[in-house]
């Protein structure tokens, strides 16, 4: 997606969003602020104190105790998507960003206090979803001759890594929190699924087999569960993941066994592109959207 197209995307995106939080055991559900703007992709800072959210091509922070929001200064890098992650100690933040020159998305990382971002990934388009437990290395999925693949790179940049190579879509790529796997949902087999592998991209494993199309795999700090957004099938091509859709948040357990629904919800696109979960793998925070009248 070009800027422009984003651009355009964005404005037709004539929706009121809620940015909330969920119990993942106990099923509350707390409406923390609602904009009358779109807002998208919650991460939650390792003290507990902000969530990190994207709207406008900026980035902000949220405090759960008093709801002041800031800005995060972020210099030239003004038009960023919902593809951003924390650093392991949260000294830094990676972001994708809508470059000049080309328009399209290359990731950066910038002070998470603000400053100026430094270029990570040369080529483009290029979207972040991981960075691994030991700082060194961001994992994303780029278009590189007509095709998404998942990736990783030194957070310093140079040479990346190409992990997959199949026909259809791999995308959404997270490390497992002892930084052995990489999660990640691909349509290899047809529907968008989840799956797994090892960080240098061998042993495959279909995680999730569901009759839905399911996106953005985000496995707790405790490395026990995971949380992923699914699309009814039929409602959109498996290699899309639209707003404005009716979805579910679905938990399941890492070592195994069935799924269940935590929410059902008005999202998609930018409800839980990142990985929002809390400190204490309790909690998530997403992105529930309305649409204005």
């Amino acid at each position: 997606m070009d800027i422009e197209t984003l651009r355009k995307y964005m404005a037709m995106r004539d929706s009121y969003s809620i940015l909330e939080t969920l119990d993942v055991f106990s099923g509350e559900r707390k409406a923390l602020k609602e904009f009358d703007y779109v807002i998208e992709a919650p991460n939650w800072t390792r003290d507990g104190r902000f969530l990190v959210y994207n709207s406008r091509g900026r980035i902000y922070k949220y405090e759960l105790t008093s709801g002041q929001i800031t800005e995060l200064a972020s210099g030239f890098a003004v038009d960023c998507n919902n593809d951003h992650v924390l650093s392991p100690d949260n000294s830094r933040i990676a972001v994708s960003h809508f470059t000049n020159e080309d328009a399209t998305s290359r990731i950066y990382t910038l002070p998470f206090e603000g400053g100026e971002p430094t270029l990570v990934t040369e080529k483009g388009p290029s979207y972040l979803h991981g960075w691994s437990p030991d700082g060194a290395r961001l994992a994303y999925c780029a278009e590189r001759g007509g095709q998404y693949d998942i990736y990783t790179i030194s957070v310093e940049g140079g040479e990346e890594t190409r992990l997959t190579n199949l026909p259809g879509l791999d995308d959404g790529p997270e490390y497992s929190p002892d930084g052995r796997q990489l999660w990640f949902n691909s349509t290899r087999s047809g529907l968008m699924q989840v799956w797994r592998m090892n960080t240098d991209g061998s042993d495959p494993v279909h995680v999730v087999d569901e009759e839905a199309n399911c996106w953005f795999p985000h496995v707790s700090p405790d490395g026990k569960w995971f949380v992923y957004i699914a699309y009814k099938k039929g409602d959109i091509n498996p290699g899309d993941h639209p707003a404005n859709k009716h979805v579910e948040i679905r938990l399941a357990p890492v070592a195994g066994g069935p799924s269940s629904t935590l929410v059902k919800l008005f999202g998609g696109q930018g409800t839980i592109n990142v990985n929002s979960w809390s400190p204490d793998s309790r909690r998530i925070a997403f992105v529930s959207y309305r649409l204005k009248e």
